[in-house]
């Protein structure tokens, strides 16, 4: 059956041709949700409800866009609906949850035995970058985190995030043009990868931890970010490590289960959670 007669079945009420549809976009989807919430609980949640409000609304789409942009608008809106009763993050989030681990024997145990034992708990320094580009994404308002994460990490158009958060083309491009403003400040003031007067240096410190058989500088040298860093201006590099975030899937890396602790660690040391051992 063709694409396009999949789709009109799906529209007639067919749940397993809207299935197949959903499928083709489902993990990128995720992924997505994931880079918003921070939780991989609430990830399963939103996602199921963003299919099952969507088979429910399917006769009401009009076609006047893809259906993966129609489906991703339900679910920015029902991430936003979660999102709102939250704070923004802090640019110092990350050092925050440091302090807490630093203090913490019981999850600085935790770590390592996921680390030891999980088939997802290694430690690779590109993982991390993507941790905490998703991390100081975080410290946007959320419609600029949206804009931001649709048009540089899934590659949506203008036209289509207009649609997904209701806004004109204009207004799109002006949240992602100081998305990309607060992004590359928090960056040139913070990594110390690409800034050698940065004050945070986690990639590097926690892969001496984790992996202390591992050549330092050999590691650094496998990242274009750091490659680069001599002759790109900043905003270059912004898109350098956007290219890097772009080819991880937070919810299928080789560090997904470690990058998970950490950031349930962090999401206790700033409030959101309650004890980091409640699951």
């Amino acid at each position: 059956m063709e694409k396009e007669d999949i789709l009109q079945a799906a529209i007639s009420g067919d749940i397993n041709a809207f299935q197949t549809l959903f499928a083709g976009f489902q993990d990128q989807l995720r992924s997505y949700l994931y880079r918003l919430l921070t939780d991989r609980n609430d990830v399963d949640d939103l996602a199921h409800d963003t299919f099952i409000k969507a088979f429910s609304k399917i006769s009401t789409f009009k076609q006047e866009s893809s259906l993966k942009t129609w489906v991703f608008k339900i679910a920015t809106n029902l991430a936003y609906d979660h999102l709102r009763k939250q704070k923004r993050w802090q640019a110092d989030a990350q050092d925050r949850a440091a302090d807490l681990a630093i203090s913490s024997e019981e999850i600085r145990q935790v770590f390592w035995m996921v680390h030891n034992t999980s088939p997802a708990g290694a430690y690779e320094m590109k993982e991390h970058i993507d941790y905490c580009f998703t991390c100081i994404s975080k410290t946007l308002a959320i419609e600029n985190q949206v804009a931001l994460i649709l048009k540089n990490i899934y590659d949506f158009q203008v036209k289509e995030i207009s649609l997904i958060l209701n806004k004109t083309e204009g207004v799109i491009k002006h949240l992602l043009n100081d998305a990309r403003n607060i992004m590359t400040d928090i960056f040139e003031h913070r990594c110390a990868l690409i800034n050698k007067n940065g004050v945070c240096h986690q990639c590097s410190h926690i892969n001496e931890i984790f992996n202390p058989r591992q050549d330092q500088r050999e590691e650094l040298m496998k990242l274009e970010l750091v490659k680069a860093s001599k002759k790109f201006n900043r905003e270059q590099l912004f898109t350098l490590r956007t290219m890097l975030v772009k080819a991880i899937d937070p919810l299928h890396a080789a560090g997904t289960d470690f990058h998970e602790e950490i950031m349930r660690c962090l999401r206790t040391a700033i409030g959101e959670k309650g004890d980091f051992f409640d699951r």
